[in-house]
């Protein structure tokens, strides 16, 4: 049977803090829209254990904060398609087709806000123990640790807020860092230095991962005297950046040399219509701020291009 076809206004793809924004101003605006998110709403922010750089929350988990914006879109009058997963695309400035596994959309605009996923360790037997030992989301798995030792490899925030994060429930917590230091706030670096669970490995990188069924022990080298040593943990996860996820529309969307899509201050790209918004653009920062600040921008610009 052949699909049917949806004419709407405004297409949003994806369902972290950029598109949730999109969708709460394009509802308030009365526009046709639509949400489509092929997983859970709330992106890496539901993933967050604790936030305390939103504004108007000293302390909120993220999976709390998703909760409010989701409920806040819906509230306004947004349609949100959840698991509904988009089987192909074809953008251009006088036509865009989303096709689903359920319809074919046919929007004036669309606003991508697909995000990013996780980078995979890069060691030989990372696909051996991913979910028997190896895991990229210490909020979803973490608690399976509890009174064990693991290990987090990263130098980023998200590292350092995710051994954070672990010491609640693991016995020990070990950071592997190849370089002297980390690029993450100051303040959160200071609260895991003090946390007596936790052991930072400076100048140490992660060679590879071994063990029977499940991860038993790593293998690590100092980056600074060549030494390697293994080291016994139950759990590795890993915080080693992301990747955007633009496979869909790299052969529409002008994208730089890490994937991301390239926009103007506007969140506009390359075909006319069509935005990019949140962690799946290409800029310095990004931030949950950052992502909110982007797709208000994308929905009004929308607004206008679809009103024009």
């Amino acid at each position: 049977m052949s699909k049917e076809v949806k004419k709407i206004d405004l297409m949003i793809i994806g369902g972290g803090p950029a598109g949730l924004t999109s969708a709460i101003y394009s509802a308030r605006a009365k526009m046709n829209m639509l949400l489509i998110e092929d997983a859970i709403l709330g992106g890496q922010v539901r993933t967050s254990y604790s936030i305390e750089n939103y504004p108007g929350f000293k302390n909120v988990e993220g999976g709390k904060l998703a909760d409010l914006m989701e409920e806040q879109a819906k509230e306004q009058g947004a349609t949100i398609d959840e698991f509904d997963f988009i089987e192909k695309v074809s953008l251009s400035d006088e036509e865009k087709t989303i096709e689903t596994s359920s319809y074919i959309y046919k929007p004036k605009a669309v606003i991508i806000a697909t995000g990013a996923t996780p980078k995979k360790i890069p060691i030989e037997n990372e696909e051996k123990f991913l979910g028997k030992g190896i895991h990229y989301c210490a909020v979803c798995d973490g608690a399976i640790y509890t009174d064990k030792v693991v290990a987090v490899v990263g130098g980023g925030n998200a590292a350092l807020e995710e051994a954070l994060f672990l010491s609640k429930f693991a016995k020990k917590v070990i950071m592997i860092r190849r370089h002297d230091y980390f690029n993450g706030e100051v303040s959160t670096l200071q609260q895991v230095e003090k946390n007596p669970k936790i052991e930072i490995m400076y100048n140490w990188d992660l060679v590879n991962g071994y063990g029977g069924e499940f991860l038993e022990y790593l293998k690590v080298k100092n980056v600074k005297t060549q030494e390697e040593k293994d080291i016994k943990v139950d759990g590795l996860f890993g915080y080693i950046g992301t990747k955007p996820k633009t496979d869909l529309f790299k052969d529409y969307i002008n994208l730089n040399s890490r994937g991301y899509i390239i926009t103007d201050e506007n969140m506009r790209t390359n075909i006319k219509g069509v935005y990019g918004a949140g962690d799946v653009r290409e800029k310095e920062f990004r931030q949950i701020t950052t992502a909110v600040a982007d797709g208000t921008i994308a929905a009004l610009d929308a607004e206008k291009y679809i009103n024009d």
